[in-house]
């Protein structure tokens, strides 16, 4: 195995053997890195997603809308929402509601309705065995109204596509989670807290992958033995990033530590 991928491969299960610690921080993490959190540290292992922080609109139509992912920088400040999703303040705001949870697979979802609080206090980092239809993911699935006093906060990404309609989708997973390989419409993804590791492909290279093992599985079966040519591009997102993905790119995701994200979908 490469050097690269051996110590992205510790750096991940590192995360299902870190202790708890004893309570939550509320500066820097917002609390959240209280249980698996993965080394502070880790310098990105690979990344083959431009990085801008100066993109005109007409250059993201021009360059990047329809053709391939970017990671945008600096374009919004989201400050104050950040705040607002610290793990303190989201227990005090929507600690009793109930929410719809997800299973991690990619053909077959089913749901699980959880009161929040519940949710939040049993996050803890992926077994690397679990299967996908095993695995809880709160992602979506929103009641807007309830959430209305948290995304009326959120500032989206400057940049729309002509005939779309925005739509938030927010999430909270733990170290070592994600969605494996599927595709829809193109939208953004920024990370409030955390870490989140994404994996892409164009619509016409169809990955290798099985739809119900989980994106920690595949790094760990599938990924070393790609080829160059057969590997997708990557990049880890840091808190106060965003991705935008273009039409029908194929992705899968993965927390690198406990992560509070937002997309916006353009459909």
């Amino acid at each position: 195995m490469a050097p690269r991928v051996h110590n992205l491969l510790l750096l991940v299960l590192w995360t299902q053997m870190a202790p708890a610690r004893p309570g939550p921080k509320e500066e820097g993490d917002g609390g959240w890195q209280r249980r698996g959190a993965a080394p502070a540290a880790a310098a990105e292992e690979r990344c083959t997603v431009e990085r801008r922080a100066d993109l005109s609109y007409a250059e993201f139509v021009q360059h990047y809308a329809f053709s391939r992912p970017v990671i945008l920088q600096g374009l919004t400040n989201n400050s104050r929402f950040q705040a607002l999703c610290s793990r303190k303040r989201l227990l005090a705001l929507f600690g009793d509601k109930v929410i719809r949870l997800s299973t991690a697979n990619t053909y077959s979802y089913q749901k699980v309705d959880l009161p929040f609080q519940e949710y939040v206090e049993q996050l803890h980092p992926q077994d690397p065995t679990s299967l996908g239809n095993d695995t809880l993911y709160f992602f979506g699935d929103n009641n807007f109204t309830e959430w209305a006093s948290l995304f009326q906060h959120y500032i989206p990404p400057p940049f729309g596509l002509l005939g779309t309609t925005p739509a938030y989708s927010f999430g909270i997973a733990g170290a070592g989670s994600g969605v494996p390989f599927h595709w829809h419409g193109p939208g953004f993804s920024e990370v409030i807290y955390g870490r989140k590791r994404w994996f892409l492909y164009p619509p016409e290279k169809t990955p290798e992958f099985h739809p119900n093992k989980t994106t920690l599985a595949w790094l760990q079966d599938t990924y070393p033995a790609l080829t160059p040519s057969a590997r997708p591009l990557e990049c880890t997102i840091q808190a106060g990033e965003v991705l935008y993905f273009p039409d029908r790119w194929w992705h899968a995701t993965l927390n690198l530590e406990t992560s509070v994200f937002i997309s916006t979908f353009l459909s």
